[in-house]
């Protein structure tokens, strides 16, 4: 959307900004408490933590209406964060960000709130309703629903990985059953789950692998500073091996 924004607008990159965060709309009707990122220094990990998140949000319903209990939904839940974090870090956004309110908070509340569209969407994929008994049911249509061929298609356009949207994809235009997508979302081979520059850091498979400490310092000050401030420390341009 900023893309779109910068493009209608001719204004510059610097003067757009993207408000995220775990609100969930019925409670800032209600005046509750919300907790919401402004961010114009990582506007690409803001708007798409907050894109994904509503397609795990359907997976983790769609297991949920299924009866495959916490353990499964947690899985999905964190396998669907590595998942924002793969397209995210190929698309530019800094890789912490998706630790923060924007990131796995917004995937949190999304994934685990009966107010949240996406998951009692997905709740009712996963009881056997169609796409479109599901839309009546919700009385609302779920982003997730429009949003997720568009995801999947940009994740293949870069050749990222991302099984857990697939299989939402592959649900909703009716290319699978809940049955055999229950199967696919749960056979998912475990692998490690660090990404970007800090899982090469410290487990040294790629250009950023550290002889050199710079990056992990430069991720932990990030993160501090994040905690300290509420703004991350400038994330560091990646520095092959041996050039220091």
């Amino acid at each position: 959307m900023s893309e779109v924004i910068t493009e209608v607008t001719r204004l510059s990159k610097e003067r757009v900004a993207v408000v995220s965060g775990p609100n969930l709309a019925r409670e800032i009707a209600e005046k509750q408490q919300a907790a919401s990122v402004i961010a114009n220094t990582d506007v690409i990990g803001c708007e798409l933590g907050g894109a994904v998140k509503n397609v795990i949000a359907l997976a983790v319903g769609l297991a949920s209406g299924m009866g495959l209990g916490h353990t499964a939904t947690a899985l999905l839940a964190t396998r669907g964060l590595a998942e924002t974090a793969r397209l995210g870090t190929i698309l530019g956004a800094g890789p912490l960000t998706f630790s923060g309110l924007a990131g796995v908070g917004d995937l949190i509340t999304t994934c685990s709130s009966p107010l949240s569209r996406n998951r009692t969407f997905g709740e009712h994929l996963g009881q056997g309703m169609t796409v479109d008994e599901a839309a009546i049911t919700t009385k609302q249509m779920a982003e997730g629903v429009k949003s997720s061929a568009a995801l999947l298609a940009l994740a293949h356009r870069y050749g990222v990985e991302m099984p857990i949207s697939e299989v939402v994809v592959d649900v909703i235009k009716g290319r699978i059953d809940v049955r055999q997508a229950a199967e696919r979302l749960m056979a998912r081979a475990p692998r490690p789950r660090l990404i970007g520059p800090v899982r090469q850091s410290i487990l040294g498979d790629g250009p950023c692998a550290v002889q050199n400490p710079l990056l992990l310092r430069q991720a932990v000050r990030h993160a501090v500073c994040e905690r300290s401030t509420g703004r991350g420390a400038p994330w560091p341009t990646p520095t092959p091996t041996g050039s220091m």
